[in-house]
């Protein structure tokens, strides 16, 4: 029994994000707003009879160990008690380690679409609970819809936005979270607002200085794109980005980009494209 169809993992980015504080047992409290991108990696399954889990392609720097494919497929195939497997496939296009939530997003992509593959039956919310036991950015990744976010990342509340043009840039950094909250100089204290006073010219990144600090790179693509429109980090980086009310300024800034920095012009967006392709798969 196989399927071969190719599943959608979205990047997203980060419009702002404040730290409010700290629980006991470590994790940070945030408040942020998840807007989804139209790019992101593919993911492909072949499902098994024998249940194995097998991660079909090689990442050099990621050992199947540590790969939250590998681990969400596990998870998934404990919960429910099914026999079945899979061999999972990653087109990988979103960088590691950039605050666009890759892993994440494969992540909450194979909870969604094993769930459909082994015609598990589980609900969105059943999913996104197994997914924060991964990581606090999985569950918005599965329920699919721009949010406002609060708690650790799993309070939820999904929100409209505008669905501009972005322009990414990413440096050749890998930017480690752990090693952004675990700074002792990261703002832990920022006075916690409400969602109806949100705006982004009153809000910002407190995850940004330490990660100039740490990683100064970050600093310089934010310099240099603050010429040209406001620059933010998306999550604790090392991915930048600004918004742009068209296509061709973006382009233009682009064209500009210094070498060897990447750079990627999308469209943010309030609908998760896995979303909708679970929708029209659905349908058909």
């Amino acid at each position: 029994m196989k399927d071969s169809e190719s599943w959608p993992a979205p990047a997203k980015i980060n419009l702002f994000l404040h730290v409010t504080g700290r629980r006991d047992d470590g994790y940070h409290l945030l408040q942020t707003l998840f807007q989804f991108l139209e790019i992101g990696d593919t993911l492909s399954f072949e499902v098994r009879n024998d249940g194995q889990i097998n991660r079909g392609t090689q990442i050099d720097s990621l050992l199947p160990s540590d790969d939250l494919v590998i681990k969400a497929a596990k998870l998934l195939q404990k919960y429910s008690g099914t026999h079945l497997g899979a061999d999972i496939f990653v087109d990988k296009i979103t960088p590691m380690g950039a605050g666009l939530g890759g892993g994440s997003s494969d992540a909450a992509t194979v909870l969604v679409a094993l769930n459909e593959l082994w015609a598990l039956r589980l609900s969105r919310s059943r999913l996104a609970a197994l997914g924060l036991s991964l990581g606090a950015d999985v569950p918005v990744f599965v329920r699919g819809e721009a949010a406002w976010a609060e708690g650790i990342g799993e309070i939820l509340e999904p929100i409209r936005m505008d669905q501009s043009v972005v322009l990414v840039i990413t440096p050749r950094c890998r930017v480690e979270t752990a090693r952004i909250f675990a700074a002792a100089d990261l703002t832990r204290n920022t006075p916690p607002i409400t969602m109806h006073a949100a705006s982004l010219s009153h809000t910002r990144n407190d995850c940004e200085p330490v990660t100039r600090r740490l990683y100064p790179e970050v600093g310089e693509v934010l310099d240099w794109l603050s010429q040209f429109a406001e620059a933010r980090m998306s999550g604790t980086g090392a991915s930048v980005f600004a918004l742009f009310d068209d296509t061709g300024a973006a382009a233009e800034v682009s064209r500009q980009v210094p070498r060897p920095w990447s750079c990627i012009t999308t469209k943010r967006v309030n609908r998760s494209p896995l979303l909708d392709f679970v929708e029209a798969r659905q349908i058909d």
